[in-house]
């Protein structure tokens, strides 16, 4: 106890040179800056990750069941009777995805088909992402696709016109005939209905929902499926439904939540994240020499203070840890400062979003940086700054050993 309120009022008090007071607040200073940023800047990565998934939880099924083994669900419908049976289970209907040309007037493009139930609006939320005309994809009259906002562009095609979106896929079965190419695709038509835009290009970019049986006869399917997709109910357990279907399936099958389907871009957001937090501690560390400058001009400094207390009995070893408790001061108080002062700039952008990104505002999803504070991310940073402590007080205590021994 003794020792700490030495070591306290040698940190506070003011020094004999004034040049050290100033590096002892810019040590002090540059722990709380660093560990503020530190803090700012996960924070920001996790509020991007939040955008993120919120835009991709509007289109990605809770769960979605797909074959280990090969692209289809050869009896979807056996599989879909079984999904069914399990408690919790709000909804549940099989899709089909697939690659096909799309055709409108004299343009084309490829595009990715996904053949869904005419209620598939109920399951997902794709109607409140649409921009342009609404979701229907069957009435009295025709049957209807909506189109991402890509091909609806590269297609020059919209809702309201009579022209029809003509589909082209290749024939799985039989051969060939090379006098006739266009008899080895399977072609259906039908009108445009809708235009969604999600803001993400995975989606974006080249999808197209029609409905499911149309999409089956485009290729070439019967009661096959792609994936069984699959809505809960409010109370359900998310962990414990997915370990039912993957006892009632077993493991021919793979049962993926929202972050499973997504685990690349995850994973991507998450790299980058932690890339940051590697670049703000290696700036961190380098703050630390800082430290370590400080520390080396106090015990300069207070050379006559050292041979008062090794008069007074006080041994090597607590001499040693009066100026290692001063480093871990400087690192705690700047952690904690900091940490205070990240949370506060991290409080303020949500609440009154002071900076802001740039860019055409309405083709954004959000005006300004998206902060979301993580408690781990908090104790990750208070983590960092203690190793460093750690290496403050191996490098004081080898200083203050040579100091003493001279």
């Amino acid at each position: 106890m003794i020792l700490t309120k030495i070591a306290l009022r040698y940190l506070v008090s003011k020094k004999a040179h004034n040049a050290v007071n100033i590096i002892s607040i810019i040590s002090v200073l540059g722990v709380v800056v660093t560990t503020a940023a530190l803090v700012c800047v996960l924070s920001v990565f996790n509020g991007f990750r939040g955008v993120i998934m919120d835009r991709l939880a509007k289109l990605d099924p809770p769960i979605s069941i797909t074959a280990v083994h090969g692209k289809t669900i050869g009896d979807a419908d056996s599989v879909l009777n079984a999904v069914n049976t399990v408690a919790g289970v709000k909804l549940a209907m099989p899709v089909v995805v697939d690659n096909a040309l799309a055709v409108f007037a004299e343009y084309q493009m490829p595009v990715r088909l996904k053949g869904v139930p005419d209620t598939y609006n109920y399951l997902t939320m794709v109607d409140s992402v649409m921009v342009d005309g609404v979701w229907m994809l069957r009435d009295q009259v025709s049957t209807y696709a909506v189109l991402g906002v890509g091909p609806a562009l590269r297609l020059h095609s919209r809702p309201g016109y009579l022209r029809m979106l003509q589909l082209y896929a290749p024939q799985r079965q039989g051969r060939v005939n090379l006098s006739n190419p266009m008899g080895a695709f399977t072609s259906d038509s039908l009108f445009v209905s809708g235009v969604f835009q999600l803001q993400q290009n995975s989606y974006d970019n080249d999808l197209i929902y029609v409905p499911i049986d149309l999409a089956r006869k485009l290729f070439d399917y019967d009661t096959q499926a792609t994936a069984i997709e699959v809505c809960l109910t409010p109370d359900a357990d998310e962990t414990a439904v997915m370990s039912e279907f993957q006892r009632l399936l077993g493991p021919e099958y793979a049962v993926k939540n929202r972050l499973m389907q997504q685990a690349e871009a995850y994973r991507l957001v998450n790299m980058e994240k932690w890339m940051a937090f590697l670049l703000m501690a290696f700036i961190l560390l380098i703050a630390t020499f800082n430290v370590i400058s400080t520390l080396s001009l106090l015990i300069i400094e207070k050379d006559e203070s050292i041979a008062t207390l090794r008069n007074l009995g006080a041994t090597r070893k607590q001499v040693t840890r009066i100026f290692v408790m001063v480093g871990w001061l400087i690192a705690i108080v700047g952690a904690f400062v900091g940490v205070v002062l990240g949370l506060l700039l991290c409080l303020g952008q949500q609440t009154f979003g002071w900076l802001k990104l740039n860019g055409d505002p309405s083709s954004m999803i959000v005006h300004a940086y998206p902060v979301t504070v993580v408690w781990t991310d908090v104790l990750v940073v208070f983590a960092l700054v203690a190793a460093i402590g750690v290496l403050t007080s191996l490098v004081t205590t080898f200083i203050m050993y040579r100091r003493l021994n001279d």
